[in-house]
């Protein structure tokens, strides 16, 4: 079942006096539309898990995007993309995968699988009324876009795959298994958990600032109740994916499936360590209408915040219902 909880998202702009709640006759509170609203479904093996859902701006009634992020990332990944996908008239609803985000954990570790996720996402669009949707999958949410194409293919009218095929390099998976591995960490301070992002993605974003990686570090961290940050995921999450669980699977047939009579763009990072040329190349290939944009100084993945992804992440959605 889903529900609305009152922790609604509601950026407001306040006087100073507002804010430190002495604000005078005259003084105004000036509050806009909320940005999203907070969703939550349960899994058909009982977890309660969580979305956000960004409404669509007034005017065309047109399919809605369900934007699903990677390995260890959670939904605040969109928080900038999805606001622009939703002032073209689409309904955007971000999901945290279950052991991300607000998400609950699993008790068994083996259910952090790309086929568990598959049919969380299925539960969310039941709950959800969701019989169509065009999909954005970043790294891993883009192989769980592949698997979803072979459960339900009526639910996938397209996909926009950022920085993933079917395909992935030896040497960006090693990276990436090297990352997760040293992913129990803690920090007393955001300005140390931006340095430890730095140290984690300097490679894969090395024109960012320091008001970068503290953006970043404000999307994979949560503080708890111990007052400390900590990674906004089960660690299990990634002792899974080091055992090999989420990606042990052949994705050939699952991507085959997704391109066939289907229109596909792929954002491709131009320094990515985990997408090579020639594999993309063959994505192109095996599907029957494939657009790429290449985002410059950019490895795995792009943010799609990028002018280069924006403005191809933007023609495709309004090239299409």
């Amino acid at each position: 079942m889903i529900s609305l909880t009152d922790n609604t998202r509601k950026p407001a702009s306040i006087t100073p006096d507002a804010a430190d709640g002495t604000a005078g006759e005259g003084t105004l509170l000036l509050r806009k539309v909320p940005v999203y609203q907070d969703r939550w479904w349960s899994t058909s093996d009982g977890l309660r898990l969580y979305a956000r859902d960004y409404p669509a701006s007034p005017g065309r009634v047109r399919l809605p995007v369900i934007c699903l992020h990677g390995l260890t990332r959670n939904s605040a990944d969109f928080e900038e993309v999805a606001p622009y996908i939703a002032r073209l008239d689409r309904r955007v609803i971000v999901p945290d995968l279950r052991g991300r985000g607000l998400s609950e954990h699993d008790q068994d570790p083996t259910n952090y699988h790309l086929w568990t996720y598959a049919r969380d996402i299925l539960d969310l669009c039941d709950a959800m009324g969701i019989g169509q949707a065009i999909f954005v999958g970043n790294s891993m949410g883009g192989l769980l876009t592949m698997a979803l194409s072979t459960l339900r293919p009526t639910l996938m009218r397209s996909a926009i795959l950022n920085d993933v095929g079917p395909v992935l390099s030896p040497r960006g998976m090693a990276r990436i298994a090297d990352n997760a591995r040293r992913q129990h960490v803690t920090f007393k301070t955001w300005h140390d958990a931006g340095v430890h992002v730095a140290e984690q993605y300097r490679m894969v974003y090395p024109n960012y600032t320091p008001q970068d990686w503290q953006k970043m570090a404000k999307r994979v961290f949560i503080k708890g109740r111990d007052h400390l940050l900590h990674l906004a995921h089960d660690p299990r999450v990634t002792e899974a994916f080091v055992g090999g669980a989420v990606t042990g699977d052949d994705m050939g047939p699952c991507y085959l499936s997704l391109a066939t009579g289907r229109r596909i763009l792929l954002v491709h990072g131009a320094l990515s360590d985990l997408l090579t040329e020639k594999d993309a190349k063959a994505m192109a290939a095996a599907a029957s209408d494939f657009r790429r944009v290449d985002v410059d100084y950019v490895g795995h993945a792009p943010t799609l915040t990028e002018p280069q992804a924006r403005a191809a992440v933007h023609d495709f959605l309004e090239s299409q219902g």
